[in-house]
């Protein structure tokens, strides 16, 4: 079987199981058929049988002294009339009053009577005189007193005969069901074959290996679905970045499974790759697309984590914001000093020394200089950096905290601190410009900390104030208006503030500008996740 095509084995065993269920078929149909035969014989015996045991002619010669010459020729004439052959009248004895051979006329019978002489009926199998018959023995009655039998049989050899001349038909139904099944079997061979596109097994056992480990083993996430829609196929890594079972997600609609961000990339297709949000996951996703012309088609999303690969890239990226920020207080140093020069060079030193006097250290963010933001030193940091860029564009940015202080929060509260005021205070940085402020207050207290970030920029229209948490949505566009498939800095910042049960919420500004405002219980239970990597929105 190894050494043969799939297409000669799948033939071979189709034909193989049609020949074994035709000739099993055959067999039984011939055993019901020749049932059948000895079925209907029976009845027509014991009808004949019967008849002839209560017939009035035969019971009056019983007594005759001669009793044959009157039940010979009336038995022969029911025997030939029924089509059994014979038809035999016996007394008490066993004599015989009739036969279908005159001469056993007053012999004993040569099968034992004793089954009818008891006022039984026998039905079955016997050899006689005449050969093996199928027969049927009834007992006669005279006043309840049994007088004889009679006997109706019709020989083996023609129920034989009568079966085999109609197995002939059965054998010709047997040969065409065979036929037609094997010319079946080919054609869905044929079928089969074009379905799996002409593959033999090792090949299609090498592709789905493959598949396997490739899906499998892919770092990015691969999702399929049908013309209809359904899920028919996520990988490993689709199901981590999905945070959902493979189980959970196959045979679903895609469209309830993964949420409309990536339902929405699935059905338009992107082939360049769009950023969007799967919990608190930054993912690249790119799909084919299912809709191929008007027409549903097949389509395949791949997922990529954008929080892994701006792990490398934020280090980068932090290492360049302290280098503008060193940038940027050298370069107010360089200005402080050509001004303290100048001073000296036209010889006004008071006005010099009261020049150094008033200058702050670089890269105050408004705190004691002592101090940190919450008591976390990346915080500080975080905000230094982003003092000094604002500096650098003309804007003032300053942080306040007040509440309780005595203990620093923990530090997973921090890191989501870092991802939200990072993601504030840079849309407050791009939404200002030249001489505008943005104040960063933090109010901490036993049961809850308080974030509040006002600008003096352009501010956020209040038709759109909830709109711009929406993943993937934008105002940074000409003039303000929405960006689609951009932004997702503030979809990631409201999915954080919303997994600590908090809440966040834009208003018009004191200074005029924007003021998102959020408050945090600090009392929050909830499961580890990974750091998720600042965004801008």
């Amino acid at each position: 079987m190894r050494s043969m095509t799939l297409r000669v084995q799948l033939l071979l065993l189709q034909v193989l199981i049609v020949l074994v269920v035709t000739v099993g078929t055959g067999f039984f149909a011939g055993a019901l058929q020749e049932r059948a035969i000895r079925d209907a014989y029976q009845d027509r015996m014991q009808a004949v049988a019967l008849s002839v045991a209560r017939l009035p002619a035969i019971l009056e010669a019983l007594d005759d002294e001669e009793p044959a010459e009157i039940i010979q020729p009336i038995a022969e004439v029911i025997r030939e009339a029924s089509n059994v052959t014979y038809v035999v009248v016996t007394d008490a004895e066993g004599i015989r009053y009739s036969h279908p051979n005159p001469e056993r006329i007053g012999e004993m019978v040569s099968t034992d009577p004793s089954v009818p002489l008891s006022g039984e009926i026998y039905v079955g199998t016997q050899t006689g005189t005449l050969g093996a018959s199928w027969r049927v023995k009834v007992p006669i009655f005279i006043d309840d007193e049994i007088v004889g039998t009679v006997s109706v049989g019709i020989l083996e050899s023609e129920l034989t005969a009568e079966f085999v001349s109609n197995l002939y038909w059965l054998l010709i139904a047997m040969g065409g069901s065979a036929v037609v099944g094997s010319l079946g079997a080919a054609l869905v061979t044929a079928i089969i074959r074009r379905r799996i596109y002409r593959l033999e097994p090792k090949e299609i056992r090498s592709l789905v290996e493959n598949r396997e480990t490739t899906l499998h083993r892919l770092t990015e996430g691969v999702v399929t679905v049908d013309e209809r829609g359904t899920i028919e196929l996520v990988n490993d890594a689709a199901a981590d970045l999905l945070g959902t079972p493979a189980a959970d997600l196959v045979g679903r609609s895609a469209a309830e499974a993964l949420g409309g961000a990536l339902a929405e990339v699935l059905e338009q297709g992107e082939q360049e790759g769009r950023l969007v949000l799967a919990g608190e996951r930054v993912l690249i996703a790119r799909s084919t697309g299912t809709d191929d012309s008007g027409e549903a088609v097949a389509a395949t999303l791949l997922l990529r984590d954008h929080t892994e690969l701006h792990e490398m890239l934020r280090r980068v990226d932090g290492a360049q914001s302290l280098t503008d920020g060193l940038r940027a207080q050298a370069h107010e140093f360089a200005n402080a000093m050509h001004v303290v020069t100048g001073l000296l060079e036209i010889g006004r030193s008071d006005e010099a020394r009261a020049f150094i006097a008033r200058r702050t250290p670089g890269g105050s963010i408004g705190l004691r200089d002592d101090a940190t933001l919450l008591g976390d030193p990346e915080l500080t940091a975080l905000l230094s950096v982003k003092a000094a860029q604002a500096r650098e564009l003309g804007i003032d940015l300053d942080v306040s905290q007040s509440g309780d202080l005595g203990t620093a929060i923990d530090p997973d509260l921090a890191a989501d601190l870092v991802t939200i005021l990072g993601n504030l205070v840079d849309n407050a940085i791009e939404a200002c410009g030249v001489g505008d402020r943005i104040d960063v207050a933090v109010d901490l207290t036993a049961s809850e900390l308080g974030v509040t970030v006002d600008d003096s920029g352009a501010g956020v229209p209040e038709h759109l104030r909830g709109w711009i948490f929406t993943e993937g949505m934008s105002t940074k566009g000409p003039d303000g208006e929405p960006q689609p498939r951009r932004g997702i800095g503030l979809a990631l910042v409201r999915r954080v503030v919303e997994r600590r049960s908090g809440t966040i919420d834009v208003d018009e500004a004191p200074l005029g500008g924007a003021r998102f405002r959020l408050v945090i219980p600090r009392a929050t239970r909830r499961s580890p996740r990974k750091r998720p990597a600042k965004a801008v929105g």
